[in-house]
């Protein structure tokens, strides 16, 4: 008689959800939402010019270029730390970010905030994680990226991640409609979510992912003809198909990296929001991001 259930820790092949990529048109509001007021990290090590910036948020970052704003089709789910302390900073820079769409709104386990161009972020209550909730035990980092896709998708879309990555794959209803929730490592998620709203066109964001068996889904998915911007330890493809019919269902670039990329597991400086020099305390600079 087995004493353990090793199944529950197997993760599937994807590893780490690395970042978000979202060209934004102006630094200035970009360093007073995100730094200031979601209380994140610019790196200073990468991208610390004018043309792009690279925010760290635990062991994840969003992607920052410089170029027209894009709008994620759907929303990320964050941890940043206490609630009455993300509200304080959301307060001190809703003068600098005036007229533009910033604005927030609180409920049960989450603060529901939106960037000056209509990204939506739900920072999430660390103290509210359940047991069961895949990003329990996340100090600081990206739970997950959910993202909106036609009634009638979601099934395919597990199927393709399933099929295609080998990747631990759940399907789940909400009102009548479904979602296909993809692990990613231990504690992240990436969740294809029904709608039956029309779906805005597609603007060329993406998102990253570390797996851990490359070759195999780069072959299944040339097969196909869908891959693209080949590198060494890296490639990209955009369309998700149904694997059987090989109908269209979503496109998302993603930009797919080996673990023997040089970037993977680069140590990620992420600081404490509250300290300051009015209440400086040695020692509490810095922050550890759990995934």
């Amino acid at each position: 008689m087995d004493r353990f259930d090793y199944a529950r820790d197997d993760t599937g092949n994807l590893v780490l959800l690395e970042h978000v990529n979202l060209t934004i048109p102006d630094q200035r509001l970009a360093t007073a939402f995100y730094v200031s007021g979601l209380g994140l990290t610019r790196d200073p090590y990468l991208m610390t010019g004018v043309n792009n910036m690279w925010i760290n948020i635990g062991r994840s970052q969003i992607h920052l270029p410089q170029g027209d704003a894009q709008r994620l089709r759907g929303h990320v789910g964050l941890v940043v730390g206490r609630r009455q302390s993300l509200l304080e900073r959301l307060r001190a820079v809703r003068p600098v970010l005036d007229g533009t769409a910033f604005e927030w709104t609180e409920r049960v386990d989450r603060v529901e905030v939106t960037c000056p161009w209509g990204n939506r972020y739900d920072c999430l209550d660390p103290d509210a994680h359940q047991a069961n909730v895949s990003w329990s035990g996340i100090d600081l980092g990206m739970a997950y990226v959910q993202l909106d896709v036609p009634a009638g998708c979601a099934g395919s879309i597990a199927s393709f991640y399933r099929d295609v990555f080998s990747a631990s794959v759940e399907l789940r209803e909400r009102n009548g409609l479904q979602q296909a929730v993809i692990a990613v490592g231990t504690r992240q998620q990436l969740v294809y979510a029904e709608t039956l709203a029309a779906s805005p066109e597609y603007d060329g964001h993406h998102i990253q992912i570390y797996v851990a068996s490359f070759s195999d889904p780069y072959a299944r998915l040339a097969a196909r003809g869908l891959t693209y911007g080949e590198e060494p330890h890296q490639y990209r493809f955009a369309e998700l198909v149904d694997p059987v019919s090989g109908a269209h269902c979503f496109t998302l670039e993603h930009e797919v990296r080996s673990l023997r990329h040089p970037l993977y597991a680069r140590p990620l400086v992420n600081r404490n929001p509250d300290q300051s020099n009015r209440n400086y305390r040695m020692g509490d600079d810095a922050r550890n991001g759990v995934i």
